[in-house]
């Protein structure tokens, strides 16, 4: 009796959802019209793209190898570390490599570029990027003390290392850095994408930054692609290094210009700073307050507040008694 009662249901929601699917067809063929648009993008008959869980992955393996031991899924030891390492850092070098090679072939294919030997470069970028490691190892441990000695709240190095957003986008940033300033094309954004969306902090690999960069809490920060920041800055969260608004069409023209601020040592940026524009510079020393909105320079040991907004108290009195009110 049950299955009589549910067939008579089901039966018209199949037969319905069936001819819903015989007009996919059509559809089907006016997208396929789009293809002959040349304005709209494609990505056919070229080789796929496909990183994230590779990215992931390789991202992970670096943190093995920049901070032995503190992500690994064994105990490293005196007994086990040089095959460990070794293990470590030979997966690192297939992982990479292979990626490399990936996108210097669909670069190449796609854009119909002169043939830049793929492979033997891509194994040639990989190998240079691994015997970077110990510089880099060196440049993240500073960023890691630099992140301690101004936080009273972290009450370990590797506290920082376990668990802030922060030094982990820097992490990637730099490593992707390097990608960047060999002329890898497309993976160095993927990473630093990759982050961004994991921390909310997106700086993009183009960027110069300095020793001792510390980025506290984190969530909505932006470093523009040329901005350049020196050594023991400090911003917090919401802040953006950026360009100014650009005219219609204008990307190709500024697309290797300067457009981003630069930022001298020793600087503090507090929540919710605006800097924009490639001619502005924030002199060394210098203290940029909250919600500021700079787009000018400033010399070297400035204070940069906006004025206080004025607040209003509102006293709230036992039911039927009058309500004060006073401003401040």
């Amino acid at each position: 009796m049950d299955d009589i009662f549910k067939n008579q249901f089901c039966q018209p929601i199949r037969e319905d959802a069936s001819t819903h699917r015989q007009e996919l067809s059509d559809a089907i063929k006016t997208i396929l019209a789009t293809m002959e648009n040349d304005t709209c993008f494609a990505h056919v008959g070229d080789e796929p793209i496909h990183f994230s869980t590779t990215v992931k992955e390789m991202i992970d393996k670096f943190r093995d190898v920049l901070f032995p031991g503190y992500f690994s899924e064994e105990k490293i030891d005196s007994a086990n570390i040089v095959y460990s390492m070794g293990q470590s850092i030979s997966q690192l070098y297939d992982i990479l490599s292979e990626q490399i090679i990936h996108v210097l072939r669909h670069d190449c294919l796609r854009y119909g570029r002169t043939c830049s030997e793929c492979e033997s470069s891509g194994n040639d970028i990989a190998l240079k990027v691994i015997k970077s490691i110990p510089r880099l190892r060196i440049c993240l441990a500073k960023d890691v003390m630099g992140a301690f000695d101004g936080d009273p709240a972290a009450k370990s190095h590797d506290e920082v290392i376990f668990s802030y957003p922060g030094l982990y986008a820097i992490t990637v940033y730099r490593i992707a850095h390097i990608l960047h300033t060999l002329n890898v094309p497309q993976l160095p954004r993927i990473m630093s994408e990759h982050a961004h969306s994991l921390t909310g902090i997106d700086i993009h690999p183009g960027a110069t930054i300095g020793d001792r960069f510390v980025i506290d809490h984190g969530t909505g920060i932006v470093v523009g692609e040329t901005s350049v920041i020196g050594d023991n800055v400090r911003i917090y969260q919401n802040v953006t290094i950026g360009a100014l608004s650009l005219p219609p069409n204008a990307g190709e023209k500024l697309r290797d210009a300067k457009r981003h601020p630069t930022i001298e040592d020793n600087v503090i940026i507090y929540s919710g700073a605006t800097i924009l524009g490639g001619e502005t510079v924030v002199g060394a020393g210098s203290v940029v307050g909250g919600n500021v909105w700079l787009t000018e320079s400033i010399p070297p040991d400035t204070k940069v507040f906006i004025e206080s907004p004025r607040l209003i108290y509102r006293h709230q009195e036992q039911k039927g008694e009058r309500r004060h009110e006073h401003q401040i």
